[in-house]
């Protein structure tokens, strides 16, 4: 027989996305924005640690080159699903080892996502929000002011077993938020972590406290598909994904 070809699903947009093999929550919520949509995401896993400490997020950077290698060449762009290790490893870093085995590809990460998406927004003061310890805490205040975003007010579950941080019910990420949002001077939240739930709150907590709302899932597939070269206004939850094209100085 003969046959035709094409681009492939997804019409030739092809997202890569490295996921921690202890994440339970971002490929659910990734669904919840590319499901029906002409795009193909392929994803991996990475060996992660249960705990979520300085120590065992730098143990994840000697693995990183080897997991993209999974993946298709070609890719539209890649996104790794760590925020915290991101602060710990350095996105620089984080890209520098993934570019070895996709050279040329456009890479991501939720720590530089969330970045973008705030000076996409204006924004420079945030309530911050994690289930982490302080000694995780500590790398992602200071990742956010090394780029001008100062982190005024701040809540966390001082969890450090990820399995757990999958299953902080939505209310209590939500309680946080609200709270941590209305202290004086905050202009956005920031809820950190690929593996806590937060779709079905973004925009119910945008419009208790009349403020944008960040999370990691959220900024990393919008990033991704800016990276990607996809207009994807009004696909995800909250005022980010209201936004028109964006593109950093």
């Amino acid at each position: 027989m003969d046959y035709d070809l094409d681009q492939g699903a997804g019409a030739g947009r092809r997202l890569g996305l490295i996921v921690l093999s202890t994440d339970e929550t971002l490929e659910y919520e990734a669904r919840g924005i590319l499901a029906g949509r002409d795009v193909n995401l392929l994803h991996t896993r990475i060996p992660a640690q249960a705990d979520v400490t300085p120590e065992d997020l730098q143990a994840m950077a000697p693995q990183m080159t080897r997991t993209a290698a999974l993946l298709p060449q070609g890719l539209s762009a890649l996104g790794y699903g760590c925020t915290s290790a991101s602060a710990v490893i350095g996105p620089d870093e984080v890209a520098r080892r993934m570019q070895l085995a996709q050279p040329g590809t456009p890479v991501t990460n939720p720590l530089s996502a969330v970045i973008a998406a705030l000076k996409a927004l204006g924004v420079v003061r945030v309530a911050m929000v994690t289930p982490y310890v302080q000694e995780v805490n500590g790398p992602m205040r200071h990742a956010l002011a090394a780029q001008g975003i100062t982190v005024v007010s701040e809540a966390s579950f001082k969890q450090k077993e990820d399995w757990t941080v999958a299953r902080i019910a939505e209310s209590s990420t939500r309680a946080a938020m609200v709270q941590a949002g209305r202290a004086a001077g905050v202009q956005a939240v920031f809820t950190s972590c690929t593996n806590l739930r937060t779709f079905g709150i973004i925009e119910a907590v945008e419009q208790e406290l009349g403020l944008p709302v960040i999370s990691s899932n959220q900024a990393l597939l919008w990033d991704m598909l800016r990276h990607a070269g996809i207009a994807a206004r009004g696909w995800g939850p909250g005022r980010l994904f209201d936004l028109e094209e964006w593109k950093e100085d």
